[in-house]
């Protein structure tokens, strides 16, 4: 393994451990395994990318996707120091289908806020109120999973984690095809303040992944939990198809 790809990767888990990024990226050994394929959809600058690439080793691959052109450079740029050729980065959205769309990147005090950009396709509603001095227009390539593995050639996809401002239901629309062939445990952030621009509820992305035989868990500090519905108390949700996680460590059965 490239020293300097475990070096970041294991900054992230790091930082994981000490609550400075997403205690998600510690439950990652318990759904990936070496030579698998994944996606980091929403990839920001690589949070989940780099520990990703770690578990999949030389054999495997990590396709990230990156919109905004700022985090999308440092993304590559970090891709080129990590030397990790198991990482293929794109600056583009994922939705339903390949095209270009407009996005919304909103700013405070000047700064772009990159958590809240979103792409405008099928917004309902400006979204829960939040204080934003201006906000900028882009314009970004989409891709959709089933049409980019077409393409790139990939067979099977064993992980996806989605984190996409409220716009994941359609991410998944354009990944029926994957999500029915291969089963990939999905990781999705799911808030109702970014669903609401899109008219939708949390219970509108939850009922048909869990109708399709998807079972839900969080993570807790024991590994990952089986729990029944969303809350505020956490933001991200684990979907994997039942005797995935099972006696793998960190394992745990049931909470509320």
């Amino acid at each position: 393994m490239s020293t300097r790809l475990e070096l970041i990767a294991g900054a992230f888990r790091a930082g994981a451990a000490l609550a400075l990024s997403e205690p998600e990226i510690l439950g990652l050994p318990q759904l990936i395994r070496a030579g698998d394929v994944c996606f980091d959809i929403g990839a920001a600058y690589g949070m989940y990318t780099y520990p990703l690439a770690a578990l999949v080793g030389p054999a495997g691959q990590v396709h990230s996707f990156e919109p905004l052109p700022n985090p999308y450079r440092i993304l590559a740029a970090g891709c080129r120091v990590a030397a990790a050729p198991r990482i293929r980065a794109t600056n583009a959205a994922l939705g339903p289908e390949p095209g270009a769309e407009r996005m919304t990147l909103p700013f405070r005090f000047g700064l772009p806020i990159h958590g809240w950009a979103h792409l405008r396709t099928g917004q309902q509603r400006p979204g829960r109120h939040v204080s934003f001095s201006s906000a900028k227009t882009l314009t970004v390539e989409v891709r959709g999973v089933d049409e980019y593995c077409a393409a790139a050639g990939i067979d099977r996809v064993a992980f996806m984690k989605v984190d996409v401002e409220g716009f994941e239901a359609r991410v998944l629309e354009g990944a029926a095809e994957i999500i029915g062939r291969d089963r990939p445990s999905l990781l999705l952030e799911i808030e109702d303040r970014h669903l609401d621009k899109y008219g939708m509820r949390s219970e509108d992305l939850v009922e048909p992944l869990l109708g399709s035989g998807y079972l839900m868990y969080a993570w807790s500090r024991r590994g990952w939990a089986r729990v029944r519905a969303v809350t505020t108390a956490r933001r991200n949700y684990l979907f994997a198809e039942e005797g995935r996680l099972t006696g793998r460590p960190g394992w745990s059965r049931c909470r509320p």
